[in-house]
């Protein structure tokens, strides 16, 4: 391949033999009228994103030259399947039921909420095209390959405030269709018990726990951090087993009256990606991607994820807007299609991120801190899943202790502190 290597994750360097014309036959032959001859020409494989954009699975790009009946036809396609390369993502992976839940997305959950979206005039795009998908003999996914449509993931720069509000319009129409469905067919959601938190064995990664220690010992040696080290002592023996408990309160625990969703699990800029006008760089489409830890649960879970992994720090304090304006879409969509029960009112969904506070100060210690390595380009992403050490020389970033400066005593202020 040309490029620069360490700009991709090694194990997509290479593609498995398996990528070989007769899979690629399979695929094509998914996409044109089944009566028609159709004769590989050409396949180009290269690494299908960059080193950081995602880690639980392994993308490829295929170039596809091909013929139909006789007429030259090319397609780009994107891969998506699992580590076969020893190693931790393998391991870790290998215990999750993260393609079937996928490709259930694909095939079975999705056209069906954009069928009730076109049925109310509505042409909100909720995926990419789905091409192939197989659980055996190997688990992958073939899609249409966004890039070659004019999409891009949004690297080296914060997100615009359009930006922000497109993507939340969209997560919107998904948590009022799938609230909606929730309510009157709650099996239908069956296979979408366990999001991140409450996965096999997560418990047992150290990226998971190590967080608030790591964090506890940075308030402890930074003066101007100190008052704040009694909170989050306390805290530190609890915290994670109160995030698994909010993931997994809809099947364990359901509370009267919340507003329980299917969750996209991971609404992180890297899993969205965004179509603009070539002349005035107007955004024209935002496109979701990555529903592998998809989950019932509360409906403000995808917020609080976003408000660290979606917004920058300017956009943080515009949060009540932005929740305002999610509101809204939320509102409306439920009314637009049909739904005759009580909506949840925006006080309850301020009230159920209060509940659920925790959940933010656990991705404030755990995850911000690996958010802010991964901007810089030599962070290397397997370090940071694998080695305590590696994850703890996060702490001492002079953004995040300023940032930290900022926003505890905010926290406090809230009551986020208290019991």
């Amino acid at each position: 391949m040309t490029g620069n290597t360490d700009d991709y994750n090694a194990d997509e360097l290479e593609a498995p033999e398996w990528l070989d014309n007769d899979f690629f036959l399979k695929v094509l032959k998914n996409c044109e009228q089944k009566t028609s001859k159709i004769e590989i020409v050409n396949v180009n494989i290269s690494p299908a994103s960059m080193k950081g954009d995602h880690y639980a699975s392994v993308m490829f790009r295929a170039q596809l030259e091909y013929r139909v009946n006789g007429v030259h036809k090319t397609k780009s396609v994107i891969l998506k399947t699992m580590p076969e390369s020893d190693g931790h993502k393998k391991e870790m992976l290998g215990e999750m039921d993260i393609f079937e839940k996928e490709i259930s997305m694909y095939t079975k959950i999705l056209p069906r909420f954009e069928k009730i979206l076109r049925d109310i005039g509505d042409n909100t795009v909720l995926k990419v095209q789905c091409l192939y998908s197989a659980l055996s003999p190997k688990q992958v996914i073939v899609f249409e390959d966004l890039v070659a449509a004019g999409y891009e993931v949004v690297r080296d720069r914060a997100l615009t405030v359009n930006e922000v509000k497109a993507a939340y319009s969209t997560l919107a129409k998904w948590h009022a269709i799938s609230y909606k469905i929730n309510l009157e067919e709650p099996q239908y959601f069956d296979d979408f018990q366990k999001g991140f938190f409450n996965m096999p064995n997560i418990e047992k990664q150290s990226f998971m726990t190590s967080g608030i220690v790591n964090f506890v010992d940075l308030l402890r040696k930074t003066p101007s951090l100190q008052a704040y080290l009694p909170y989050f002592e306390k805290l530190k023996p609890k915290l994670f087993e109160s995030c698994r408990q909010t993931y997994a309160e809809y099947h364990e625990a359901p509370k009267k009256g919340a507003c329980y969703v299917l969750c996209h699990g991971d609404f992180h800029t890297k899993n969205m990606m965004f179509k603009h006008h070539k002349e005035s760089d107007d955004m024209v489409n935002v496109m979701l991607l990555d529903f592998q830890v998809c989950y019932v649960g509360p409906s403000v879970n995808d917020l609080i994820y976003s408000i660290y992994c979606l917004l920058d720090e300017k956009l943080r304090l515009d949060f009540p807007a932005l929740l305002y304006y999610y509101y809204t879409v939320f509102k409306d969509t439920l009314v637009n299609i049909g739904f005759k029960g009580t909506s949840p009112t925006l006080l309850q969904i301020r009230q159920e991120h209060m509940r659920h506070k925790n959940l933010e100060l656990f991705i404030l210690v755990t995850f911000l801190p690996m958010w802010y390595a991964l901007n810089e380009k030599e962070t290397k992403v397997e370090l940071i899943m694998t080695s305590d050490e590696y994850r703890r020389s996060f702490y001492d970033s002079v953004e995040y202790i300023k940032y930290l400066e900022h926003i505890l005593p905010k926290y406090l202020h809230l009551g986020y502190l208290e019991d």
